[in-house]
């Protein structure tokens, strides 16, 4: 497996770390893994004994820099920074959203049209991480476009142009859509293959059903950057897990 990076128009080998972390790219100055879903991206004080993506990276590097994080459901790309230098370079970039962060999400509804902005403010609900549209809240922007469309999903490319908590998942939830598995926003904590088929499901006798997908729906796809080091751009994209995989299959073939 490799991915593609614009800046040397080349493959990349994909390194893994006990098997769950893939590195995409590494220099003297950066590093860029694929956080699989349900792996956090740095300690948090709720799970200080948790595995974390800077945990995994922290026993083979003597210096790491976080630069900034995804939700332990969501995968998909990270940047951490290899030195102070490159650390205030990229920190800067994400400050001034010069970054280009795009993400792939799974939602519920059919869309009107193929592309559409959201712009609404996001405030706190004052109870724990929650966040909601609110007037008084936080200004924040997010353009998506339909990738596909089936009958009761449709799996849109989302770019934010603002960096709110919970942003994607807050924003789809406002305007009727929101991601087809999310615990917090959404309608469902896991989806079935049952709710894909519908009457077209059987289960053999004594069978229990699990569940194909069971965490946020959402996947970091791509980010590009200015090379701290070098100034040049570089754009890197992340596959599907198999999570989201088995879920396109399903809806390819059943859900349309």
């Amino acid at each position: 497996m490799g991915l593609f990076c614009q800046e040397k128009k080349e493959i990349y080998s994909v390194v893994k770390i006990k098997e769950q972390l893939e590195i995409i790219f590494e220099d003297d100055d950066i590093i860029v893994v694929n956080k699989p879903p349900k792996l956090l991206s740095i300690p948090g004080r709720q799970y200080e004994e948790e595995e974390s993506v800077y945990s995994l990276l922290a026993k083979k590097y003597d210096e790491l820099f976080v630069v900034h994080r995804l939700d332990k459901q969501t995968s998909g790309l990270l940047v951490f920074a290899k030195n102070a230098l490159a650390h205030k370079d990229l920190s800067t970039q994400f400050e001034k959203r010069t970054a280009r962060k795009v993400y792939h999400a799974l939602v519920e509804g059919n869309f009107p049209s193929k592309e559409g902005t959201i712009e609404q403010p996001i405030a706190s609900t004052g109870s724990g991480s929650k966040m909601r549209l609110g007037k008084n809240g936080k200004y924040a922007l997010t353009e998506f476009k339909v990738l596909e469309q089936y009958k009761a999903f449709a799996l849109v490319e989302a770019i934010i142009k603002t960096g709110r908590t919970h942003q994607i998942r807050v924003h789809f939830q406002g305007i009727g859509h929101p991601l087809a598995v999310d615990f917090k926003y959404g309608n469902r904590s896991e989806l079935f293959l049952s709710q894909i088929k519908r009457r077209k499901f059987k289960l053999g006798k004594n069978q229990e059903e699990r569940p194909l997908l069971s965490r946020v729906s959402l996947h970091a796809q791509s980010l590009t950057i200015k090379h701290p080091g070098k100034g040049t751009e570089m754009t890197f994209q992340a596959p599907y897990p198999k999570d989201i995989r088995a879920i396109l299959r399903q809806l390819e073939k059943w859900g349309r």
